[in-house]
């Protein structure tokens, strides 16, 4: 005789509509807070160059935020409307996979609130990046994962397909949790989900839809592997030593003892034991991760995921013995950690309190900071060039923040479209060979040999004595141009 399962309840529409309300209204509320990142005014450009694929992301992320600006405006809180709605997705799938385990109302709206408040969902439910998707496709490919376990339906594996197919499209980094899971499933089982012809349908249905970027990247020599490899390259080692400490900060620390227990009760409640395989996937995702040198956060959704099925006895634990104390300390220990994550995760400070502390623990509110002021430094530059030699003048910058700042505030300023060799802006240049200069060349670049006569001729200064990577940026006038864009244009390729 089998061991009985836990019955599936239903799913608290109520409090978890609560909860993804409450989320939604915070995140709105601060979305139109200092400005775009360096990563979303790169998005907004990719996205009005549409194409199967770019130097360093798949199409999704870039349509989106084309998408989300044509539709809420070409602002801040216009683009996060898309980040917001992932959040707040990622937030229900997490209350489903609650349920899958067999939570309650209570448990489902706990799962959800965990998830929302999670320190890597707070930060990419405020900004559009490809982990927005990331993290969501993770969530979704999980729970159907988890469905197909439960039921032993092989048809699940048809929208599982579906939701790989969609990440692929995204960020290539769903094939580890795919091989996470199906080595964890060969270890831990059913293996008997393997035996489904259902699974040959899935695996067409995600090479079907992620057959278009891989052409193009095979058309283009693959460059998201070679950028791939050349952070790996960089960042391998400090990516290694920082593992084991990350996990405990990225998913917040508070969180830490939960997805502990989901692990533990995965492995150890027999009505469980079809889900043992999400337990077992973690520590294979961890050497994957180990191996290739990955970011430390890249398993955070796997952790979200276990968090889901330590809910329940975490609540538990709060309603056992010197429960009042147990849950002083436990929502104590909540409140800080929330008010930390969202000090950390959200423009809630002024910009000039950024410095210190904040910065330290998560730079990205800083990369939101400065860009009109930036964009304004460089068209006092092109001021200094003589009207009758502009149509011949070229903006160069150092990487694709620069670049997208000016492409996108830049107009204001009557300044013409930037070029820059970082990344795709490498592909959408060179600057036409007509154009012989002046030169405005934005950022410290290596000697380049093409041009003379260079001078810096203004410092960047956000205005708020901020501390992040554009602050102190010089911007040079060069004179002349000494041979053809088209000749030297490979020199200024980086990653």
């Amino acid at each position: 005789m089998g061991v009985p399962r836990i019955p599936l309840p239903r799913f608290a529409v109520g409090p978890v509509g609560v909860v993804v309300a409450i989320q939604v209204a915070v995140l709105t509320a601060f979305s139109g807070r200092y400005g775009f990142h360096r990563d979303e005014l790169y998005f907004l450009a990719s996205g009005h160059r549409p194409a199967w694929g770019y130097v360093d992301n798949p199409p999704i992320t870039p349509l989106l935020a084309r998408a989300a600006t044509e539709i809420f405006g070409n602002s801040p809180s216009g683009l996060r409307v898309a980040a917001t709605l992932g959040g707040a997705a990622t937030a229900v799938v997490v209350a489903l996979v609650a349920r899958e385990f067999g939570g309650g109302r209570t448990v489902q709206a706990v799962a959800g609130a965990a998830a929302a408040l999670s320190s890597l969902v707070l930060v990419v439910s405020h900004m559009l990046s490809t982990v927005t998707v990331d993290v969501l496709m993770w969530t979704v490919t999980g729970l159907l994962a988890l469905r197909l376990l439960r039921t032993g339906d092989g048809r699940w594996w048809v929208p599982i397909g579906a939701a790989v197919g969609v990440g692929l499209v995204n960020k290539w980094l769903v094939l580890l949790l795919v091989s996470a899971l199906g080595v964890a499933v060969l270890l831990a089982g059913p293996r008997s989900v393997f035996r489904s012809g259902w699974l040959a349908a899935g695996a067409g249905i995600a090479v079907l839809l992620v057959s278009p970027t891989v052409v193009w990247q095979v058309a283009h020599d693959f460059p998201m592997l070679r950028v791939a490899a050349e952070i790996s390259g960089d960042d391998g080692v400090e990516n290694r030593l920082l593992f084991v400490p990350m996990q405990l900060v990225y998913a917040s620390p508070v969180l830490v003892p939960v997805w502990i227990a989901g692990i533990v009760r995965l492995w150890r409640d027999p009505r469980l034991r079809w889900a043992r395989a999400l337990a077992v996937s973690y520590p294979v995702l961890c050497v994957e991760l180990l191996v290739l040198g990955g970011k430390p956060y890249y398993s955070v959704p796997l952790l979200i995921l276990l968090m889901a099925a330590g809910v329940e006895p975490a609540l538990r634990w709060l309603s056992g013995g010197r429960r009042a104390i147990r849950r002083a300390v436990a929502g104590a220990a909540i409140a800080v950690a929330a008010a930390i994550g969202v000090v950390v995760g959200l423009p809630v400070l002024p910009p000039a309190a950024l410095n210190g502390p904040v910065l330290a623990m998560n730079k990205e509110p800083g990369e939101q900071v400065g860009w009109p002021e930036f964009t304004a430094a460089v068209a006092g530059v092109w001021q200094r060039i003589p009207p009758e030699r502009r149509g011949t003048a070229v903006i160069l910058t150092r990487n694709y923040g620069q670049a997208g700042a000016i492409e996108r505030y830049g107009p204001e300023h009557g300044l013409p479209q930037p070029y820059s060799g970082h990344m795709s802006y490498a592909d959408w240049g060179p600057p036409p060979d007509r154009m012989t200069g002046p030169v405005v060349l934005v950022g410290r670049f290596g000697p380049l040999r093409a041009l003379t006569g260079c001078r810096v001729v203004a410092v960047h200064d956000n205005g708020y004595g901020l501390d992040n990577d554009e602050q102190g940026t010089a911007i040079s006038l060069c004179d002349l141009l000494s041979e053809p864009w088209s000749a030297f244009w490979p020199d200024l390729r980086t990653v």
